[in-house]
């Protein structure tokens, strides 16, 4: 029997906090919004709510583990 080919798998880790977009661009959630929100402002809160665009020098380690994205 020949040996099956080997393919890529979707970290589904990955799959979860980061998003492609159709122009290939990769975002991510910010942090520090789980708990202790007692102690920050409203306006910190909202702006913590929005996605970001991820760095360019941790885009191919993103794609790498989203081979399907």
């Amino acid at each position: 029997m020949p040996k099956p080919i080997s393919r890529s798998k979707t970290r589904k880790a990955v799959r979860k906090r980061f998003k492609i977009t159709a122009r290939g661009k990769v975002l991510r959630a910010q942090s520090s919004r789980r708990h202790l929100l007692g102690l920050k402002r409203a306006k910190r809160k909202r702006q913590l709510g929005k996605t970001l665009v991820l760095d360019k020098t941790d885009e191919a380690r993103v794609k790498a583990n989203l081979p399907f994205g």
